[in-house]
């Protein structure tokens, strides 16, 4: 059976017309997505295969562009499709944190810095600089590494936030295992950093660690 021939509240669209997008399981919106299916499979079927292929919706979104093309169902066009998709919701996450108060809403910095450091295969190191307002001057990813670590120069940090002439920084960090728990050594490096940036009269107001789909804050947990 067709998706036209279901019941009008069962279908994706009309589902998502009526009741909200997070009303949707991963398997429907992805299904909005791909429009069509294929020979004997709805859209629904078919984005249903796509997401036991992939492991689940972060592993589709995140794959390598040939194995994303490599997929039934998908190809070129839908890659592109969905890079322009993920595209317009940074872009649309730098305008909505560009006037605000980062330090007293950190569920926004969190969503911010998930959609931003979501799918590396490597660590990324990045930094919000804040001016005296707690506003973003700039987001920088600052260094990149392997699978398990980056290496992150204090020095070169510092001489970042000065030249930016910001009052603080957030520092933010992915973790390609999928754990957003910090380690020792995040815990080491963010104490360094505050440190030497203490010498300028610059305060680290968080620093954030991404996993998968989570961002732990280290203020949050006591550490700041």
């Amino acid at each position: 059976m067709s998706i036209s021939e279901w019941p009008a509240d069962e279908r994706p669209r009309e589902k998502l017309l009526q009741r909200g997008a997070a009303a949707l399981t991963d398997a429907e919106l992805l299904a909005i997505f791909l429009r069509t299916g294929v020979q004997g499979k709805s859209a629904v079927d078919l984005a249903r295969d796509l997401l036991e292929r992939f492991g689940d919706l972060r592993g589709l979104l995140t794959a390598e562009r040939d194995q994303f093309c490599s997929a039934k169902g998908l190809g070129p066009a839908k890659y592109t499709q969905l890079q322009a998709v993920m595209e317009m919701s940074r872009r649309y996450l730098d305008v909505e944190i560009g006037d605000r108060d980062l330090v007293n809403t950190p569920e926004l910095v969190r969503r911010y810095l998930k959609l931003r450091l979501h799918g590396y295969p490597y660590e990324v190191f990045a930094c919000l600089f804040l001016d005296t307002r707690s506003r973003v001057i700039l987001y920088e990813e600052l260094f990149r590494g392997t699978l398990n670590q980056t290496s992150v120069h204090p020095r070169e940090v510092v001489r970042r936030a000065l030249a930016l002439n910001a009052a603080a920084v957030i520092f933010a960090h992915n973790h390609p295992s999928g754990s957003a728990d910090p380690s020792s050594d995040d815990l080491s490096l963010t104490r360094n950093l505050k440190t030497a940036l203490e010498l300028f009269d610059i305060a680290v107001a968080d620093h954030f660690v991404v996993g998968d789909g989570r961002a732990a804050s280290l203020r949050e947990r006591g550490y700041l």
